[in-house]
């Protein structure tokens, strides 16, 4: 008795509203993208005000934030890749 495979992919056109939801998505991508550099100016500010004060706890909190906004803006960047990347793999496992 052989097993019923299925074969189901992803398509554009199976429900209603996917192109809205889609331009939607760009959106919050370019949100995410503005966010990420108020995050960096904000935090950059902070490094700096914490140097110049002599204070060292603010000023780590202001590389970090930096680092992060800058972590923040990667993954933002590279979604569109690392989606398709996974998928791609997961697609190749039999």
């Amino acid at each position: 008795m052989a097993l019923l495979q299925i074969d189901v992919q992803p398509n554009t056109d199976g429900l209603p509203g996917i192109s809205a939801l889609s331009h939607m998505t760009g959106a919050l991508l370019t949100l995410g993208l503005v966010a990420a550099v108020a995050g960096v100016a904000i935090a950059a500010i902070t490094w700096a005000i914490g140097s110049n004060s002599s204070n060292p706890h603010i000023a780590g909190r202001g590389k970090n934030g930096v680092l992060i906004a800058g972590a923040a803006a990667l993954l933002i960047g590279a979604a569109n890749t690392l989606v398709n990347f996974f998928n791609d793999a997961g697609a190749a496992i039999h």
